[in-house]
């Protein structure tokens, strides 16, 4: 029997679960089951909260896809581990530093009960993203559906292509994500972002997430944008970022500087469920 946590982010949901209190080792078969919406709870991501493995950290954060495959980075999910260890006690800090596979996160409270996560500094080169590119360049071009395309890239300790089109509603979604999500030119898979540039301050976003199809939301997908905006000189240094699932304030000085976002982190509800 295993408690957990149903939380969200802007819609981007979770199931959270305390790994330091309870024994966990849950097989990507056991996974992609929980994660079913009919048949499991339901969720896009799967959080863990372990013990650190750093001198200096807190905790640990893992990160699994609903198809059971783990990876190193969610930015909504950070939120809601903050919100997770505060809500069980399991720190009373304003700031909690955390290990994950891509490096530390640091996670602060906010005093209007948000959230700021410090996301690191994004990678721009070919081999940090990953992308099977000779050298960096502001946009990247693969054939897809008998189309060339074209796009930004960026890591966020996880890798991201960020699309601008220039209406989200009409943007295909589904298809191009799908079908660069696993594109031989990423070697590790790819988030696809649609990008919708408002003004220099506002964005609109819609996010194929590697493992999980379209999502309500999707943090680093949001800081991948405005990286790629920025760097495109399309946009500002701190941006709002609209997303189907709700809002988040993105703010990035440049090159070498971390991406700091901000926005909400919301518990669903408790329960416990046999594997």
């Amino acid at each position: 029997m295993i408690n957990f946590t149903k939380m969200h982010g802007l819609g981007n949901d979770f199931v959270v679960i305390d790994a330091i209190n309870q024994q966990i080792a849950l097989t990507p078969e056991q996974i992609h089951q929980l994660s079913d919406r009919h048949f499991g709870i339901g969720f896009d991501q799967l959080l863990l909260v372990e013990k650190p493995v750093s001198d200096n950290a807190d905790f640990k954060y893992r990160i699994f896809n609903a198809d059971g495959g783990e990876v190193a980075q969610c930015g909504n999910g950070a939120r809601c581990f903050a919100r997770f260890v505060r809500d069980k006690k399991l720190s009373d800090k304003d700031e909690i530093r955390v290990d994950t596979d891509s490096g530390q996160l640091l996670l602060r409270f906010d005093a209007d009960n948000m959230i700021t996560v410090n996301m690191g500094i994004p990678r721009h080169t070919p081999n940090e993203i990953p992308l099977l590119a000779e050298q960096e360049s502001r946009f990247y071009t693969v054939r897809v559906n008998e189309n060339e395309r074209a796009f930004g890239a960026v890591s966020m300790g996880n890798p991201h292509a960020v699309i601008q089109v220039s209406d989200i509603k009409t943007a295909q979604v589904a298809e191009l994500g799908k079908a660069l999500e696993s594109h031989e030119f990423f070697p590790e898979r790819v988030n696809v972002g649609f990008m919708q540039v408002m003004d220099r301050q506002h964005i609109k976003l819609r996010v194929f997430e590697r493992g999980a199809s379209e999502t309500l939301a999707c943090g680093s997908g949001a800081c991948a944008a405005v990286v790629i905006g920025i760097d495109h000189n399309l946009l500002d240094h701190t941006v709002t970022v609209d997303l189907p699932g709700g809002t988040l304030t993105i703010n990035w000085p440049g090159r070498g500087e971390p991406v700091l976002m901000t926005g909400p982190a919301i518990s669903v509800f408790e329960g416990h469920i046999p594997l």
